[in-house]
């Protein structure tokens, strides 16, 4: 479709139809839009996009309406990102201005990214596997329990809780303190900037020197850091907006599997990890657009994602929004694309903010 006038009327279906979800006739981009030709040269071209697939008559007499390949044609060739508005930015610049820590500022992207967008929002954590290491605390509970802390350089922080084992021979095992002090000066000493698959190299080393006394301990506590850094495990994140995609029902032919696949969040971590993969375009956004969503569940949706992280080309998770096919897709991508700039300057520290 080469066809400058016809990638205009493919525009005006696409615009008119999102805002109505009624089907677009000829007469209505007419005097909706001004596009330069008469009634019947905008017919023809009608026609000429039905044909290739872009646009199709859900009835006889009807209008017509944009096809999956439409919407991922006016993506891709129409669609540009529009500059979100100024109260747009403020609302932004007001709710993420205020957090003082990963978790506040995450939990209030999500829920600015849902009602910039009025769609269902998810803001994935910085990946542990992909940030150094801030800090480690240990943290007696019992006597063989100990709680691992684990700070990471965005702030992510993660806990997990260690049990001691019992000495060979089944003497009675309890935490010295003066053993765990020790063992967490050492922790930090040797692990503070290193990213995940830095970390067992490290923990090898340290065992090989540990104490008498600390190597219980500290094969029990890098039995626990080494899972939370393990290639495959899960992330976290948050959701936001699940009554916006409850409202768009008539967009879909049946919204229960969808609604499904949100409360199973193993399936957005899978979806975001895709896309993460898939790679997007210069600032890492992607927009994924029915059947080339790989789940079933998604398969009448679109998802726009952007990633996010403290600089350039570190991106260390994802954000985005998931809503019907029939989306306005210009000011949904500025908004998931400023919402993200504005993360990734929270990671960055006060330089990044002030950039």
């Amino acid at each position: 479709m080469g066809d400058d006038r016809r990638l205009q009327v493919l525009s005006a279906i696409v615009t008119d139809y999102v805002r109505t979800r009624e089907p677009v006739g000829s007469r209505a981009l007419v005097e909706r839009y001004r596009l330069g030709v008469s009634p019947a040269t905008i017919r023809n071209d009608m026609a000429v996009l039905e044909d290739e697939g872009y646009i199709h008559q859900p009835h006889t007499s009807a209008g017509r309406v944009p096809t999956e390949k439409g919407y991922r044609r006016f993506v891709d060739e129409v669609a540009r990102v529009k500059p979100l508005s100024a109260p747009e930015r403020e609302a932004i610049t007001a709710l993420l201005s205020g957090a003082v820590d990963l978790d506040q500022v995450v939990v209030r992207t999500v829920r600015v990214l849902a009602q910039l967008t009025g769609q269902l929002a998810v803001v994935e954590y910085p990946s542990l596997r992909l940030t150094a290491l801030r800090h480690v605390e240990l943290v007696a509970m019992g006597p063989r329990r100990v709680l691992l802390v684990i700070i990471t350089d965005t702030g992510r922080v993660e806990q997990r809780t260690v049990t001691i084992p019992r000495a060979p021979g089944g003497g009675e095992t309890t935490v010295d303190p003066v053993a765990l002090e020790a063992l967490r000066t050492r922790l930090n000493a040797a692990l503070a900037g290193r990213r995940a698959g830095e970390v067992l190299p490290v923990l090898t080393a340290l065992a090989e020197q540990a104490p008498e006394a600390e190597r219980l301990l500290l094969t029990a506590v890098s039995g626990e850091l080494l899972d939370a850094l393990r290639p495959d495990a899960e992330e976290r994140l948050v959701v936001a907006g699940t009554a916006n995609l409850a409202r768009s029902t008539p967009d879909f032919s049946a919204i229960g599997p969808l609604l499904d696949a949100v409360e199973e969040q193993v399936v957005l971590l899978r979806l975001l990890a895709d896309l993460g993969r898939a790679g997007g375009d210069e600032s890492g956004m992607r927009v994924s657009i029915g059947s080339e969503n790989r789940e079933d569940a998604l398969a009448e949706a679109s998802v726009v994602t952007a990633s996010y992280g403290p600089g350039t080309g570190q991106a260390v998770a994802h954000l985005g929004v998931i809503g019907p096919t029939r989306m306005d897709y210009p000011a949904t991508m500025a908004a998931v694309r400023a919402v993200a700039l504005y993360l990734s300057r929270f990671l960055a520290g006060p330089e990044g903010q002030d950039g």
